[in-house]
């Protein structure tokens, strides 16, 4: 069992936004178009999407104004659960104890959860429900 197995590429990039309207703005304006905005919470997360390059931006978490602002990259997982006990099975930096969710998430929600890479990059390893 290899975490490799569990996930096909990448699924977005996420970016945290001061101003999610004025994020959203921007990209469209540079030819992105809005593949969806939820809520979490209190908070709204808007996914921009251009070609097979997904933008997920969000407000409420603290960003970073300078080089170096993306919050994670997230892979398109397959398996959730099965990659969540490989990713324990090799020894990864596991930043969750356990599998996370957001119901609120496309249509049926999202299970997720997150590494650390050797720089301490988040990598989130994301399972869309269908």
């Amino acid at each position: 069992m290899a975490i490799q197995d569990y996930f096909t590429g990448i699924q977005h990039v996420g970016i945290p936004s001061a101003d999610l309207d004025k994020t959203i703005a921007f990209y469209k304006s540079i030819g992105f178009e809005q593949a969806g905005l939820f809520h979490n919470g209190d908070n709204r997360c808007a996914f921009m999407k251009f070609g097979n390059l997904i933008i997920e931006t969000w407000e409420g978490d603290p960003t970073n104004p300078q080089a170096g602002a993306i919050n994670h990259i997230s892979m398109n997982t397959t398996d959730v659960d099965k990659a969540f006990a490989a990713a324990k099975e090799q020894g990864l930096d596991l930043v969750n104890d356990e599998i996370q969710s957001i119901p609120t998430f496309w249509d049926k929600g999202i299970r997720f959860f997150n590494i650390l890479g050797p720089n301490h990059e988040t990598i989130e390893f994301c399972e869309i429900l269908k």
